[in-house]
């Protein structure tokens, strides 16, 4: 067997010009492919970002949705519960009073929660005035609450409606 022979590349005269141009002619196209190619990438990595953002926020409002499901049940009990405090106050019998802790257990375990009122100082998002007294107790305290307020899940579904000092 004969060795395999080195052959040598003669260009012929002007020939290393053009192999030189075609070489920076591939050159500039091979960074062309690289730039489009990162650009690609980038814009692929963006759109899987927003992809993950919207699924996330996505499954947020479904289970806020399902949290706040029975909103609007919980607000048509609170006169209910209003009134079975009411009753509470002009007669203490120990049959309202057992239900009125069932309806107040039930509601509170759906994460309802009274916000406090009397004796806090005034917070707009919390309270609601309805009228503002002389008193000697400290600036914008709430003196007496007129109707409790509730939150749902920490969300105001309905203030307090109080009275405070001037």
């Amino acid at each position: 067997m004969k060795k395999e022979e080195k052959v040598e590349y003669v260009p012929e005269d002007g020939g290393e010009e053009k192999v030189e141009k075609k070489v920076k002619k591939i050159k500039n196209e091979l960074k062309v492919c690289q730039k489009e190619r990162a650009e690609y990438l980038a814009g692929w990595q963006r759109a899987k970002a927003d992809y993950i953002n919207f699924k996330r926020e996505q499954e947020q409002k479904i289970a806020d949705y399902y949290k706040f499901a029975n909103e609007g049940l919980i607000l048509e009990l609170l006169p209910v519960l209003d009134s079975f405090e009411a009753a509470l106050k002009h007669k203490n019998d120990e049959g309202i009073k057992q239900l009125y802790n069932q309806l107040k257990n039930i509601l509170k375990n759906d994460g309802l929660e009274e916000i406090k009122a009397v004796g806090e100082k005034f917070n707009p998002e919390l309270h609601e005035v309805i009228e503002t007294i002389e008193s000697d107790k400290g600036e914008r305290i709430i003196i007496e609450e007129i109707q409790k307020g509730y939150k749902l899940h920490g969300k105001v579904i309905r203030p307090s409606r109080v009275k405070i000092n001037k």
